[in-house]
């Protein structure tokens, strides 16, 4: 797959498109105990058949009454509509066609019960066990949250952080908002599925594949999305479907897949 257009595309050609069963928004906030950030999230969710599409997006990008509007709709109505509805629609399909829990490829890693701080830890240590070797080696990390930075750390990598909306980590490091400032000098890159929904993705994809330098992609966004680009540039992707860890103190699953190996 060269890009996210023609994902889109190979989908809008299937024939007898599914209906989209529910179209929803989730407005969550979070502080962890120990932090002085507030991470606030509005997500888009689509329901097609047994499975839930997801697009984190920013204040003010998406009105809610967008969500009336299309529940119920055709399937090629949502990916004509705006970016994070095509996005959570994609992955909705997608997770459809092939459930996580059911896709060989996938490893199951089940996040244990306990406090948002220790489910926290578990989801992004199982994600920087994805990066190969990251010891002394630059990591660029698009996407910032506080515990992903320190499970880098403690796997020995660098970490070199990119957010638009943190301007320092928990430990005080400056965070870059020009993603081309870290993507020129990482030795691997690890983003969120947000790059999905803000059209960033297909950059950093891009230029991974011209580095041939890791990229590992941690998905609630689109999870299903990024799982199509693994072999044609992602590295491996941990994709969490709805509903999130955040959502729940009690034990939940996240899959891990990892760029097959040639023979």
């Amino acid at each position: 797959m060269r890009d996210l257009e023609e994902l889109r595309q190979s989908v809008l050609a299937t024939p007898d498109p599914p209906v989209a069963t529910s179209v929803f928004w989730v407005h969550h906030g979070t502080r962890l105990a120990g932090g002085d950030v507030t991470y606030l999230n509005q997500y888009v969710l689509v329901r097609i058949g047994r499975a839930f599409g997801a697009c984190a997006f920013e204040a003010g990008e998406l009105d809610p009454a967008i969500c009336a509007d299309l529940s119920g709709r055709p399937l090629p109505d949502l990916l004509h509509g705006p970016a994070p509805i095509r996005l959570a629609a994609l992955d909705a399909y997608l997770g459809q066609a092939r459930p996580h829990r059911e896709d060989p490829r996938a490893e199951a890693v089940t996040l244990p019960q306990g406090t948002p701080e220790e489910r926290a830890v578990a989801r992004d240590r199982a994600i920087a066990g994805l990066l190969p070797d990251p010891e002394n080696r630059r990591v660029a990390l698009i996407g910032v949250v506080n515990p992903l930075v320190a499970a880098i750390r403690e796997r020995g990598g660098e970490c070199l952080p990119c957010d638009l909306n943190l301007r320092r980590t928990q430990w005080g490091d400056e965070v870059h908002t020009d993603m081309e400032d870290v993507l020129a000098k990482a030795d691997a890159v690890v983003a969120t599925g947000m790059t999905l929904g803000n059209g960033s993705f297909d950059h950093i994809l891009r230029r991974c594949r011209e580095r041939e330098i890791p990229f590992v992609v941690y998905a609630q966004s689109g999870s299903a999305v990024a799982r199509a680009f693994l072999g044609s540039g992602v590295t491996a992707v941990s994709a969490e479907p709805f509903p999130f860890s955040q959502f729940s103190a009690e034990p939940t699953t996240l899959y891990r897949y990892r760029e097959e190996a040639e023979e």
